[in-house]
C-alpha cells in the first residue's frame, strides 16, 4: 500500500468551534494547548502552510493564574516609535483592567509570524466573563487537564 502525503487546501478546511473555560488554568500551559489547536496540529491532515486549525473561544480570562512572581515581575512593553514613547505595564495591572490582552498575547506569540499567523489569529476569541456570542456555531467544550494545577 503506497503512502501518500495529503496537502490541504484552504477551501477544503472546515473549522470546528471550541470553548475553553480558563478558570483556574495556568497561563503558559493554556497558551501552548490553544496555539496547537489554532494551528491545526491536532488534526491528522495538518498542513503547515494552510490555516487548517479550529476556532477557539476562551471564557473566564479574568480567572487565569500566573505562577510564582510573574504577575508583578513580567511586563508588557509597547513602543510608539518616538523618543519617550515606551509604555511599560506589569501583568498585574493589565490583569486588573483588561485580562483578555494577557491571554491573547501569550497565545499569539506562540503562533507563526507573517501572513499565516495573522490569519490564524482571527480564529481566537477571548472573553472576560462566561458569556460569549458564538452560540450559533455550536462550539464543543475543550478541557486541558495539564493546564490546571
Amino acid at each position: 500500500m503506497p503512502r501518500q502525503t495529503t496537502h490541504m487546501k484552504a477551501a477544503d478546511v472546515k473549522p470546528n468551534w471550541h470553548v475553553v473555560n480558563a478558570d483556574g488554568m495556568i497561563l503558559g500551559r493554556l497558551a501552548t494547548e490553544v496555539a496547537l489547536v489554532l494551528m491545526g496540529k491536532h488534526r491528522p491532515d495538518y498542513t503547515p502552510n494552510v490555516s487548517s486549525g479550529d476556532c477557539v473561544i476562551i471564557t473566564n480570562a479574568d480567572k487565569i493564574k500566573l505562577t510564582g512572581n510573574k504577575a508583578a515581575a513580567k511586563t508588557l512593553r509597547k513602543w510608539s516609535g518616538y523618543p519617550g514613547g515606551l509604555r511599560v505595564r506589569t501583568y498585574e495591572s493589565i490583569l486588573a483592567s483588561k485580562p483578555e490582552i494577557v491571554v491573547e498575547e501569550a497565545i499569539c506569540r506562540m503562533l507563526p509570524r507573517g501572513r499565516l499567523g495573522r490569519r490564524i489569529r482571527r480564529n481566537l476569541r477571548v472573553m472576560k466573563g462566561t458569556e460569549h456570542g458564538q452560540s450559533a456555531q455550536q462550539p464543543t467544550t475543550l478541557d486541558f487537564p495539564n493546564a490546571r494545577r
